[in-house]
């Protein structure tokens, strides 16, 4: 429940959790009884999170929104180290007759 401002004149400023169709009707002041107006002595306090969640939650929103488009999944192909395509040795070798050989990987693994 949101919390609302009010100012008693002769007691100062105090808050009060009120439903958000209330806010704007008189309250009572919690120390002389006196009718009270609502107002905005202070600027409203925020809930602040971690940066990693919100890192997460802007990703999240970012992927509920806007995907990211194929060319910026091209770092995330093949994961590192895999030789195809970046630089370095590669991890397929081929044989005279064309057929493939890994001999850096197990022997069962599908090639991309």
């Amino acid at each position: 429940m949101p919390t609302y401002e009010y100012l008693c004149d002769t007691c100062g400023i105090f808050d009060v959790q009120r439903p958000s169709g209330q806010r704007d009707a008189g309250c009572s002041c919690p120390m002389c009884s006196r009718q009270a107006r609502r107002v905005i002595a202070s600027a409203p306090a925020l809930a602040t999170m971690s940066g990693n969640s919100r890192t997460a939650h802007a990703t999240n929103e970012r992927a509920a929104h806007s995907p990211m488009s194929s060319g910026e999944y091209r770092a995330y192909r093949h994961p590192p180290g895999c030789g195809c395509c970046g630089s370095g040795s590669k991890a397929t070798v081929r044989a005279a007759d064309g057929s493939k050989g890994f001999p850096t990987k197990r022997p069962w693994m599908i090639s991309h």
